[in-house]
């Protein structure tokens, strides 16, 4: 379905150009009120997103070509995930557009709604042409992006769908059940803001066209804008309630140094016993040295066997302690973790969710003042416009630039959040890191979130897995699993089933990247 999309938003882009250089040669030698510094501005804007949509069209093109070669003589077996390699390719083609995407949103959109305001006050007719022509470059690249990335959500929540048939029950099911429920509210969304898209586009045309429809055409943008922005909105709202819900959960546990200084005074107890076992079996001894009698070498035999045992006794209780109190400290760490992360998730959704209810206000203001004053100037409505764009492209370069350090991080010091007892992989040169860190398509998989999934699990396993683990501080890991929504219920399991899971070696990876995606999410 992407593709007609993308032709015809192409084919419209170049007309408008074409349209846009006919009436500006034209307004050169007819009118002296047309400011040409502002008509380059916005052409180069224009040609700048046509040139760079186009070479990463070609890109991708040329990488598919590259690929079917590679893949000519696959085997049947190969050919079945054809679907994953189309997923994948429209993946990595939608990353490749969303820096010309965030370009659009923050600065050439804001740019075209000024340019459109000063037309429409000084009734500059070849400004208010050239701003209609790179809003409708601007929006072309928009839908490009947009309805790539429904797309390749919609492959995704089928995909997703049909691994949670797969996996009835356990931690893949769960995943899968809820990475399709999202995709595919994702790909709803994704339609919708498709749809605004192409509204726009339509917009700007009968502005460039001076059609008589044009007030219509500007109501219908506004109004799909707005029910657009809206839908976004209400879906940061769910996101914010369900990260809320998770942060409460996870506070309600307690600070495990408070939960758990019952089980570490009992060890402790346990240890100075031990201990003075031991000191007692040392004394009995040196007494059986003194003893004189035939019976003497059998006693301090016995004695020195029961002064091991108890040595040993001691020795055990006092590493008991020890491993319980980095177990302690280990859980405090994760769950401030968790905590940071759903905080996080709030602040982001607040941020992007109140962009998109600004923008949504944006719409309604430009579609009441085209439905009343046709396509008069509408200062308060551009004001929205650029407001909640600045909010979107606020929250897109903080989520960029966080994900360019993790990239970075996860090559130069590899042995950061290395798994624990494993031989981390060699550091990469500062240059190379930088290179790795530019690779936005790439996700972060080395990174702190996968490690604090590593310690929650070693803390929640089995005995068969993680046999040092106090029974105390077995029940308060799996406590926070259930709290990251985790639990039984979640993985249509009875509590002993999901116990068992999780004393499964197979599905250690499992459980690892499920707690990673639970920490990620709300």
């Amino acid at each position: 379905m992407s593709t007609p999309i993308h032709r015809t938003s192409t084919r419209q882009s170049a007309a408008v150009l074409a349209s846009a250089r006919h009436r500006e040669g034209g307004s050169r030698t007819g009118s002296t009120s047309a400011r040409p510094p502002e008509r380059a501005l916005l052409e180069m804007q224009s040609r700048a997103g046509n040139r760079a949509t186009t070479a990463m069209v070609q890109r991708v093109r040329d990488t598919e070509r590259g690929n079917a070669a590679a893949n000519s003589d696959a085997s049947p077996k190969a050919k079945k995930n054809y679907r994953d390699r189309i997923a994948a390719l429209l993946d990595r083609f939608k990353k490749n557009l969303e820096p010309i995407d965030t370009f659009i949103k923050g600065f050439q959109t804001p740019t075209n709604a000024g340019f459109t305001q000063q037309a429409a006050v000084a009734a500059n007719e070849g400004l208010k042409h050239s701003a209609a022509a790179s809003g409708a470059s601007a929006a072309s690249g928009n839908l490009l992006t947009e309805a790539a990335g429904t797309v390749v959500n919609g492959m995704d929540a089928y995909k997703n769908m049909k691994d949670a048939k797969k996996h009835e029950t356990g931690a893949d099911h769960h995943k899968a059940k809820k990475k399709a429920k999202t995709k595919g509210v994702d790909t709803v969304v994704g339609a919708a803001g498709s749809g605004s898209y192409s509204a726009a586009i339509a917009k700007e045309v009968t502005k460039i066209q001076k059609a008589a429809d044009a007030a219509v055409s500007s109501e219908a943008s506004g109004i799909a804008s707005a029910s657009v922005g809206a839908i976004k909105g209400m879906r940061a709202a769910f996101r914010i309630g369900g990260a809320a819900s998770k942060y409460k959960q996870i506070k309600k546990l307690g600070d495990p140094h408070l939960v758990q200084a019952g089980a570490l005074a009992r060890l402790n107890e346990s240890r100075e016993q031990a201990n003075w076992a031991a000191a007692e079996a040392y004394v009995a001894l040196d007494s059986y040295w003194k003893h004189e009698g035939p019976e003497r070498l059998e006693l301090v035999s016995e004695a020195i066997d029961a002064a091991w045992e108890a040595m040993s006794e001691a020795r055990d209780a006092g590493e008991t302690l020890q491993h319980a109190e980095n177990d302690v400290e280990k859980l405090s760490t994760v769950q401030q973790y968790a905590r940071k992360k759903q905080l996080t998730k709030i602040g982001k959704e607040a941020a992007g969710g109140g962009g998109e209810s600004v923008k949504a206000a944006a719409g309604v203001v430009t579609a009441v003042a085209a439905g009343t004053v046709g396509l008069a100037s509408n200062p308060v409505g551009w004001g929205l416009a650029g407001a909640g764009a600045g909010l979107v492209l606020g929250v897109t370069m903080y989520k960029a630039l966080r994900a360019a350090t993790k990239r970075y991080e996860e090559v130069h010091h590899p042995e950061r959040w290395a798994p624990q007892g494993g031989t981390p992989a060699e550091a990469a040169s500062r240059t190379e890191s930088l290179k790795h860190a530019l690779k936005f398509w790439k996700k972060v998989s080395k990174g702190e979130r996968q490690a604090m999934a590593r310690e929650i699990y070693a803390l929640a396993a089995g005995s068969d897995i993680s046999g040092n683990t106090t029974a105390e501080m077995r029940e308060s890991a799996r406590s926070l699993l259930i709290a990251l929504k985790s639990g039984p219920a979640k993985h249509k399991l009875e509590p002993d089933a999901w116990a068992e899971t999780l004393n499964d070696p197979a599905k250690t990876s499992g459980w690892i990247a499920e707690i990673a995606e639970q920490l990620a999410s709300g």
